[in-house]
């Protein structure tokens, strides 16, 4: 199963792996993937699954009813007389986004949020082991709660780990912070704390409407940037 970049027209092949992942899908949710040639992300649904296949009584050349069914067009075999070809890119894994929130604090509605727009949300329970995960995942977006440690979000740990972070690394980040006392998408508070966006606790209903509106947003402006990085090198 194929599907071409919207972007850079590159042909990406799909593992079974992703398949499965896109299968499990609700029809209203899509799945958010990167092209591994331009490193643009785009979405798609279970429609690109397509219908199933024809039944085996069906001769081959055949249509499967009436005589108005217009059969595909032969492949195209000029790669041929060159022996070369272009090998296609194979997409591995659906985006992930990790989650630092208490049970209590709306967790249970920024995973569904997440998920709803294609993520894979995976939980942690502390500190030690979303920073050990970092180290080996790439994520795509990190959400934190300012009260997920105790000494709240200017004393603990992992909000000065994404505040450090090497900048060929973090550009590639949504990091989105929620807490009481944070003003829902102001973006001068969320420049000040190194985030792309602050979430008030209050409107935590409304979260998969805010990732909806921002994370488009946030590709719209830093993505031409970072391929523009990507192509230097940087």
């Amino acid at each position: 199963m194929n599907v071409s970049c919207p972007h850079c027209g590159t042909q990406l092949k799909f593992s079974d792996k992703f398949r499965a992942s896109l299968e499990k899908l609700k029809p209203e949710q899509k799945a958010r993937i990167k092209c591994s040639q331009c490193e643009k992300p785009f979405s798609i649904d279970r429609s690109i699954l397509g219908a199933p296949a024809a039944s085996k009584q069906v001769r081959r050349g055949q249509p499967a009813s009436g005589g108005n069914v217009k059969p595909p067009v032969p492949p195209d075999v000029s790669w041929l007389q060159d022996g070369v070809f272009e090998e296609q890119e194979v997409v591995e894994e659906i985006p992930l986004a990790l989650i630092l929130i208490p049970e209590d604090a709306g967790r249970d509605v920024v995973v569904k949020s997440v998920e709803g727009l294609g993520y894979r949300a995976e939980i942690v329970t502390s500190v030690d082991l979303a920073m050990e995960k970092m180290q080996f995942v790439n994520y795509s977006s990190v959400l934190l709660h300012t009260e997920f440690e105790p000494q709240g979000l200017h004393g603990g740990t992992f909000h000065k780990f994404m505040a450090r972070m090497s900048m060929p690394k973090r550009r590639y980040i949504f990091y989105a912070l929620i807490g009481k006392d944070l003003n829902t998408l102001y973006d001068l508070e969320a420049l000040a704390y190194s985030a792309n966006i602050v979430v008030n606790e209050r409107d935590i209903e409304h979260f998969g409407v805010i990732l909806r509106k921002t994370i488009p947003e946030y590709e719209m402006l830093f993505g031409p940037i970072m391929e523009e990085t990507r192509l230097v090198g940087h």
